[in-house]
């Protein structure tokens, strides 16, 4: 094993407790320079976040939420014991591009609406670091029709984007490095769910009204969003929303 990747899996050591260790999702990401720089510079710091919010270390059952109007990232996470999510951080975004309502179609700019997993780790990103998602998802191709409905979205560093949810340099650091643990330590399915703002609230109302107004398609989408949001409004644990051709249901 190379000494730098040796020093940091011994810094890692030191950040878990007796009975935990890496394993070979983990030590894989560290032979990337970023994600070794990322856990010596943030790996303490994500551990003492984690332990103020009353969430499980290491990291398990992470849940990303994304809002469009808030400009805003969360990353929940499960508590030492039970199923209810803790909140951990909430992270404004750096770049937004496009407006409300969903990715129609390649190269329109706009980020996805909808409920994705998070399906792949690049530490060797152009922004950094980035998690990609499942985009397009069954309903996303049904939406788009014959139209190309583009793909490559990612939460992603950098603050530049054409329709990825992006941060700084820093968070994406921190929330990258509870995702990799969270898989390393056998989280199979990190679910995010992408709205367009806080469904219920008066500015959010306000706003998605006049949307449909202007297109008569966004009424009827955002519609199909709302069970979602207020299922783990009300429960703190994250639905499981199926996604087909005709839409989104919960079970």
């Amino acid at each position: 094993m190379a000494r730098p990747l040796l020093c940091l899996l011994l810094t890692l050591g030191a950040l878990l407790p007796p009975d935990a260790h890496a394993g070979t999702f983990l030590s894989r990401q560290l032979r990337a320079p970023r994600a070794r720089a990322a856990l010596k510079t943030q790996g303490a710091r994500v551990q003492e976040d984690f332990a103020r919010a009353g969430a499980a270390w290491p990291p398990r059952g992470i849940f990303l939420r994304a809002f469009k109007l808030e400009a805003t990232l969360e990353l929940w996470a499960a508590p030492p014991a039970g199923s209810k999510r803790v909140l951990v951080w909430q992270i404004p975004f750096c770049a937004l591009t496009g407006e409300l309502g969903p990715k129609w179609q390649r190269g329109d700019w706009q980020m996805p609406e909808g409920f994705y997993r998070v399906d792949r780790f690049n530490p060797r990103s152009r922004y950094h670091l980035s998690l990609g998602l499942n985009y397009p998802n069954a309903f996303d191709r049904a939406r788009a029709g014959q139209r190309d409905p583009g793909d490559d979205i990612f939460v992603h560093g950098g603050c530049a984007t054409i329709g990825c949810v992006t941060i700084e340099d820093g968070p994406i650091e921190r929330v990258y490095l509870a995702a990799v643990m969270a898989r390393d330590r056998g989280q199979r399915q990190l679910p995010m769910h992408l709205f367009p703002c806080r469904f219920g609230q008066a500015r959010c109302e306000a706003t998605l009204a006049e949307g449909a107004e202007d297109d008569a398609r966004l009424g009827p989408f955002w519609d199909s969003l709302r069970p979602g949001y207020l299922a783990f409004e009300a429960s703190r644990r994250v639905p499981r929303v199926r996604a087909s051709s005709a839409g989104y249901t919960l079970p």
